[in-house]
């Protein structure tokens, strides 16, 4: 039986979108699409992370980044269905790898922005919901198309002490190198992931715009009956 083509999922509730092509360097701005959840997917090849955090509880910050891609490539590889594009597998393996490492809660606000704070404990729940399953869904079409990318982690400028850091890493293939950068927050002994920056564009601002317009034209249950929308069509495709 012919599979039908992983859908190309707009993360904007415009149809505007970035698409990363692994293979070669193509943005349209602004941010969208595959490149943005791609990169915890293809960092075999990593150079070693930093040794700073070698006498703290939680484990260097460039070393979650490096042990999460690594089991998330090695789960590809292993699975013929998800190499096959079988959408439902990868969706699988994105939620229950990827996600729970992911501050949604976080992100979805700071998209929001002021609005989140006016935002019943339903619509929060909901826009979380919506946001995380329109994430789900982009992230498992690129994260399909992964052959032999690696990334290579840029130096990292942190203290052991610290509770927020930004690891920087390079998409590297063919074509011209892909910058990927992630904002993390100390998680107890862990940690999280609470943005993501694809050629010099920050996931979360780019976001904040696009929802503050929505939201301004038909409010707070506009914008998620946009992004449901968008799921329910996804889900079709």
């Amino acid at each position: 039986m012919t599979k039908s083509p992983i859908p190309r999922v707009p993360l904007l509730p415009s149809e505007i979108h970035m698409t990363v092509n692994l293979h070669r360097r193509r943005v349209l701005r602004p941010i969208g699409a595959a490149g943005l959840f791609s990169v915890l997917s293809l960092t075999a090849g990593l150079q070693a992370p930093g040794r700073a955090y070698a006498q703290t509880a939680a484990p260097a910050p460039d070393a979650f980044i490096l042990d999460l891609s690594n089991e998330v490539l090695n789960s590809v590889k292993a699975d013929k269905a998800i190499q096959g594009g079988d959408l439902s597998r990868v969706i699988a393996l994105v939620d229950s790898k990827v996600m729970p490492h992911v501050n949604f809660q976080r992100m979805t606000a700071s998209a929001v922005g002021r609005h989140w704070r006016t935002a019943t404990p339903e619509q929060q729940k909901r826009l979380q919901d919506e946001f995380k399953l329109l994430l789900v869904r982009t992230y498992a079409g690129a994260l399909a198309q992964v052959r032999d990318q690696t990334i290579a982690l840029k130096p990292l400028r942190a203290n052991p002490g610290d509770n927020e850091v930004v690891v920087r890493t390079e998409i590297r293939g063919r074509g011209d190198p892909i910058q990927l950068d992630y904002r993390l927050e100390r998680a107890g002994n862990g940690w999280k992931v609470y943005d993501f920056n694809v050629l010099g564009i920050w996931l979360v601002e780019q976001y904040r715009s696009s929802f503050a317009q929505e939201i301004t034209a038909s409010g707070i249950d506009g914008l998620i009956s946009k992004l449901a929308e968008r799921n329910r069509a996804a889900s079709r495709a």
